[in-house]
This record gives structure tokens, sequence and C-alpha cells, in this order.
């Protein structure tokens, strides 16, 4: 880097706070609890991990002054999308190792798991190290999203590491990634081949958590970009008194950061995807909500407001669900005649002459840039691409079209203009929060204390963050406890659970209590930009939902 910001360069000598147990170094006794299981499936889930299941939660318990470790070589994977705080897991984990032997070295594979498999790397000396301290993005040691599943990659990844002398390897990713982690440590510690896999839970879109993961790296710094956005924009909105803003957030599989970015900003809508499946809202039922709320609005001369969309919302939804599974099947098997069309009219005609009545029917009320959309080339599975739908546009239009359908029934007199907006890669390599820094950090330093302790399947845990960082729990917990089996791409596989919005859960019970007062009122909240530098009730802030979450689970 030829030149960095005056920002960058006070935030480089930050030090990130580690537990109370990692204080003096990576040399830690750890306590052993009761065997575990896993979240569903134990049966399948013990015949196929067989030499890693059953294994007991880690908490580390202070230094171990007498304890004693061989120099070793490791090796570290960034995978899949990028996470505010990556760099500083590898700073943690360099950290780590150095307090473990000074002679221990650090390497990084690059371009993600390829990067094991191609033999792709770099040696992570504290130079390096250094220059990517408190920093975002990935470009340390680039990422990727090859899928670590078969044993001929398993295989080429340890004759790789062999020739490094390599002896752990640790991969910093979220759900997808870290069952990746659990099949290779399965795979390695069956065949007794000498190497540690240890994972690290990273994803923005928060969707990595459980009992004993609190939150995955990047969740905060992310959702606090995406709020100073959405705190901006509501502010404009009520300058101008004449806008609706449209935002669809980052997050496919899961709610959480509408969630908590609604509960930073107190938009009038909030869109959770796991409510609509859950009351198996029809497209028209969502859109008459949206509606609702505009001309309540508009009845006290407010023809502005701000409404969050999660960006997996679509697949939420039954209908548009089922229409999109029919839709990649009809393609699928009509791929060859499809991909002669041209003309966008010919295409909505071929594929509306294909899809059953139910189907049909939804297809035909959606707009018709979206029925495009659904009908764009697929991703290497032959599933619709979620993200490409301008799911902001298609609710924007279709709450217009509602809208003037009750004007012309003399039901609604306001006025209804709306903009769209897409936050998504704006959040995913900002200079992580300070909570975000000292939490990677300590992941790291985690990951390092449990290669020094000779553990492997092992995904390390940091709990108790919404405490001052003294008082945080570290250690480490068996991935296979957090594995299930599930239908994926026409076969039973072994996978992480995502973890999707609780209903019952005290962030969206809160939010349910609110939101019929922000919908009528303006009563957005402002966040800011993040704060690095100041008091510690400013610049250590947790997320809304750890608050609240941590405060229901006080009071058990």
């Amino acid at each position: 880097m030829s030149e960095i910001s005056p920002l960058q360069k006070a935030r480089s000598v930050y030090q990130p706070k580690l537990p109370a147990a990692l204080k003096k170094g990576a040399k830690v006794k750890i306590s052993s609890g009761k065997p575990t299981t896993c979240v569903a499936n134990a049966d399948k889930i013990q015949t196929l991990f067989s030499a890693t299941y059953g294994s007991p939660v880690l908490t580390f318990k202070g230094a171990d002054a007498a304890m004693k470790c061989k120099a070793m070589h490791v090796g570290v994977i960034l995978s899949g999308g990028q996470a505010p705080g990556g760099h500083n897991v590898i700073a943690g984990l360099y950290d780590g190792l150095k307090s473990l032997n000074r002679a221990n070295k650090l390497y990084g594979f690059l371009k993600g798991p390829d990067g094991l498999v191609k033999n792709e790397y770099m040696e992570l000396t504290g130079k390096v190290i250094d220059a990517y301290r408190n920093t975002g993005g990935f470009d340390m040691i680039g990422s990727g999203r090859t899928k670590l599943e078969t044993e001929e990659q398993f295989k080429q990844g340890y004759e790789n590491c062999k020739a490094l002398g390599i002896g752990a390897l640790v991969i910093i990713g979220g759900d997808d990634s870290n069952t990746n982690a659990c099949l290779l440590a399965e795979y390695y510690k069956k065949n007794n081949i000498p190497l540690q896999v240890v994972g690290c839970p990273k994803t923005i879109d928060g969707d990595l958590k459980n009992e004993w993961i609190e939150a995955s790296f990047g969740f905060d710094t992310a959702c606090r970009v995406y709020s100073e956005l959405i705190g901006n924009i509501g502010r404009d909105a009520n300058s101008a008194k004449k806008y609706w803003h449209f935002i669809k957030l980052m997050g496919r599989s899961a709610s959480h950061i509408a969630l908590e970015c609604a509960l930073q900003t107190h938009p009038n809508v909030a869109i959770i995807s796991e409510e609509v499946e859950a009351k198996k809202m029809t497209i028209a039922q969502l859109v008459k909500s949206i509606a609702d709320v505009v001309a309540q609005r508009a009845e006290a001369k407010c023809n502005f407001g701000v409404a969050l969309i999660p960006e997996g919302l679509v697949e939420f939804i039954p209908e548009v669900k089922s229409l999109i599974a029919e839709l990649n099947d009809l393609l699928a098997k009509n791929a060859e005649a499809f991909a002669k069309l041209s003309d966008p009219e010919e295409k909505i005609a071929f594929v509306s002459g294909k899809l059953d009545k139910k189907s049909l029917s939804c297809f035909a009320s959606l707009p018709k840039g979206i029925q495009l959309q659904l009908c764009n080339d697929r991703d290497p599975h032959g599933n619709v691409q979620v993200s490409l739908i301008e799911t902001e546009k298609m609710l924007a239009q279709m709450v217009k079209t509602e809208l003037s359908a009750r004007a012309a029934k003399g039901k609604y007199k306001g006025k209804f203009s709306a903009q769209t907006h897409f936050f998504g890669y704006e959040g995913r390599c900002a200079a992580p929060s300070n909570y975000d820094a000292d939490y990677c950090y300590s992941l790291g330093y985690c990951a390092a204390a449990l290669i020094g302790g000779g553990k492997t399947g092992y995904m390390a845990n940091v709990r108790n963050t919404f405490a001052p960082a003294s008082k945080w729990i570290a250690g480490g917990i068996p991935i296979t406890m957090m594995m299930n089996v599930e239908h994926r791409h026409g076969a039973d596989k072994p996978v992480i659970r995502k973890a999707l919005v609780e209903l019952d859960g005290a962030p969206f019970r809160f939010f349910a209590s609110k939101r019929e007062a922000w919908a009528v009122e303006t009563d957005y909240v402002y966040p800011g930009p993040i704060q690095y530098f100041g008091p510690s009730e400013v610049c250590d802030l947790a997320t809304k939902t750890l608050a609240l979450e941590q405060k229901k689970a006080a009071k058990k």
C-alpha cells in the first residue's frame, strides 16, 4: 500500500482487547465439558463423523506457564465473502502462535480454499501482518468460494501442507466454510493424518450463531455501516418530505441484518422474511401491508418514509418460492429452447405457457422487469440468483400500482414517489468497529490456543461479549455440535444449520412491539458513522440484537 489515510494510520496502532484467559498468551489451561451431540440427525452425523463426534466444549482457564510447545507451521484460509475483521483474526492467530513459540510460522493460502489445493501461498511475516491490523477487507491473502468436500482435495491439501511443514490449518468462514473444516478435520483424524483443523465464525449475514456462538464476526460493523446510511436517508426523507425509500439489505438466508438495522434506525416498515414465511403471506398481502402504512402516513400529511427489505425475501414468500422452484426445473429442462429466445416478450410468453395455474397467477402479478429477472441465468447449481432480483424495485412498483387502484376508488389521496437502494458490498469491507476488531483478534488468539492444545475439529469461540472484554469467556466448541443433515442439490449432506431470526426471540419481539408506532410516527434514529476513538459507551457498543439477547439471558 503506497498511501494510507490518517484514520488508517491512527487505527493501525490500536491494540485489540483480549479475554482475561488469553492476556498472557495462548499457552492456556483447558477445561473440558461433557461429551456433546448435534442439533439434529444425531445417528447420521455420528456415523459420518465418527472420529470427531462427541468432543467436549472447551473453556480456557488462564495461563499455563509450564506448557511447552514445539515450533510448528500453521496455514490460514479466508473463505467465502468478505467480512470486516478478517485481518484481525489473522493478526490474533499470528500473535497467539508467536506466544506459543517464537519460531512458529504462519502461511496464508491465497484466494481462499483454492490456494490450499493449488498450493498458492505466502508467508505471513510480522511486517505483512502489521500493515493490515484493524483494517477491513480480505486483501491480505484474498478469498474464494471453492468448496473443500472431495477426498482428492483433502489429499492434495495435505500434501501441500506437508511440503511446507504445516501441522495445523485455520479456516475463517461462514457455515459452508466451517462445514468444510469439519469434513477436513474428520478425514485427517480418521486417517491418522497429522494435520489439525480449526474454524472461525464469519459472515455479515449473522446466520452463523447458536447457543454458543453469540455473533459471527463482521455483522456488527456491516450493520453499523448500513444503519448510518439508513439514518442519513431517513433524515433526507424527513427533510424533503416527498420520497418513500425502499432499501434492500444483505441477508439471503436470514433477516438478521434487516432486523438489527431496524432496531438501530426505527424505519416505518421493516420486513422480516421469517415472519412472512411463518404467516404464509402472499405477495399481494405483503404489498397491501406496505400500502396500508403509506396510506396511514399520507393521512397525516407525511408522504415519505423508509422501508427495509431483506435480500432473500422472495424465497420466503411461499407462492414465490414455489414459483422459483418450478422455474428452476422448467428452465433446466428447456434450456436449449429458452436460450434461443432474445426478445423479452417471447421469454415471458415461453415461460408463462409452461407454468401451472397457481404459479402462473403469481408470475403474472409481478412487474415485467422482475419476471425477466426470475428467468435470468442460473447459478452453477441451476438455482435463481436471488441477489440479482431487484426486490426493492418490485415492491415499490407493486405498492404504487396498489395505491393507484385505491386512488381510483377514492380510498387514497396521498402522493407516492419511490426511490430504491441496495446496500450490500458497502458493508463487507469496512474497517472493523471496536467490537469486531476485539472479537476477531480474540477469535484468532483462540484458534492459536486450540492449536497449541492439540485440538482439531473445533471452532474458536468467544462468549459473554456484551460485557467488557476482560469478562469474555474464551474456548472452543466442536463443529459437529452445529451439524445436521439437509437435502441440498438432490442429495442429503451434513451441513451446519443456518440460524434464522427467531420470532419468539427477544430482538424480534421488541421490534414487533414498536413497529406500529414507528410506522405512523417519524421516529428515525441517526446512528452516524462508526466511532473508533472516544468514550467506551460510544466506541465499544455491541449490537442491539446482542443487547436484547443478553438481557433476556440474564433474567433466566
